[in-house]
């Protein structure tokens, strides 16, 4: 085969330390176009971006040419410097360390979508953590608690 190709869809999800709920209405939606721009860079096209005070969504076609950790490292690194430029009360701003990443079907992209635009509902329901636990459980992931969350 002369050509390498891969669909490649991921579901992305991280909080800010210690879940501190700092991403406010008014720079979410910069942020949420800023990840788009950082994933595009990556050669990784934003599907859908979403979430919270306190974590995002993304839903991306991940690069064939980029393992999943080097993603998430370059756009929590690249959108943490950003959002510490867009106010003084982000300056100490600082994503968690962790990060979950679930494979997503093709014929799952419109539902992934709409949990993602429906965040705001969601939390009211549920919070982020219980949230997260519901993907490990889902996926199948094995976890200790104890080094979930930071």
């Amino acid at each position: 085969m002369s050509q390498s190709l891969a669909q490649l869809l991921v579901h992305i999800i991280f909080s800010t330390k210690n879940r501190t709920p700092c991403l406010l209405d008014p720079v979410r939606p910069q942020l949420w176009r800023y990840l788009a721009g950082a994933l595009d860079a990556l050669d990784s096209r934003a599907v859908q971006i979403g979430g919270a005070a306190d974590h995002v969504h993304v839903l991306c076609h991940m690069s064939k040419n980029i393992a999943a950790c080097k993603l998430v490292e370059e756009i929590k690194k690249e959108s943490s410097k950003w959002l510490k430029l867009q106010a003084d009360d982000l300056a100490g701003f600082y994503w968690q360390t962790g990060y979950g990443a679930f494979s997503i079907g093709q014929s799952g992209v419109a539902a992934t979508e709409r949990y993602i635009l429906r965040q705001e509902d969601h939390h009211r329901r549920l919070s982020f953590q219980d949230e997260y636990r519901r993907f490990l459980v889902k996926y199948r992931i094995p976890y200790d608690e104890r080094f979930v969350w930071d």
